[in-house]
């Protein structure tokens, strides 16, 4: 079985990270969409909401490619959480030139922690290179319509905790 790990903060899913997913859910079995705890970002979402979003928004795609799509919060290396739910390879989205440098360093690092794990980069599809989940928060919390870059169920999400309507 060909389990694929995607990691992420998903803070808060975008369409952009939808996107990377449902590529990702027909090259492997199962996808295991990792949510980082990350405390050091300060979530706007916390651990528990960003793991309904995703679980809300990989459903669909599940069910289209016939694979499980789960949702596992992980808090240790990356590297040890693909090795605890047996993915074979990382899943990293890659939108710009400055993207690929950072993940070319990560790569090298995980690569010198366990070389029996690939991480295989999907380029997002151009609609969707601009988005960035800090910059949909920004949006959101500035009044703006964010329905671009997030689902419809996301959007709700991010103007109830902002408080604000969209413009």
């Amino acid at each position: 079985m060909r389990i694929g790990l995607y990691p992420g903060t998903f803070d808060p899913i975008t369409l952009g990270h939808i996107d990377i997913i449902r590529r990702a859910s027909f090259l492997v079995d199962r996808l295991v969409i990792g949510i980082a705890i990350n405390r050091d970002k300060g979530p706007l979402f916390t651990l528990e909401e960003r793991v309904a979003m995703v679980e809300e928004e990989c459903a669909p795609l599940a069910r289209a490619a016939g694979i499980d799509i789960v949702a596992w919060p992980f808090e240790n290396l990356l590297i040890h959480c693909a090795v605890e739910v047996k993915a074979s390879m990382i899943i990293r989205g890659l939108r710009a030139l400055s993207d690929f440098e950072y993940e070319y360093q990560m790569v090298g690092m995980n690569r010198a922690l366990n070389d029996d794990i690939e991480t295989v980069f999907l380029m997002s599809e151009l609609q969707y290179q601009a988005i960035s989940s800090k910059l949909v928060k920004e949006i959101a919390r500035l009044g703006g319509d964010t329905r671009h870059f997030v689902s419809p169920n996301v959007s709700a999400a991010l103007a109830r905790k902002y408080g604000t309507e969209p413009t």
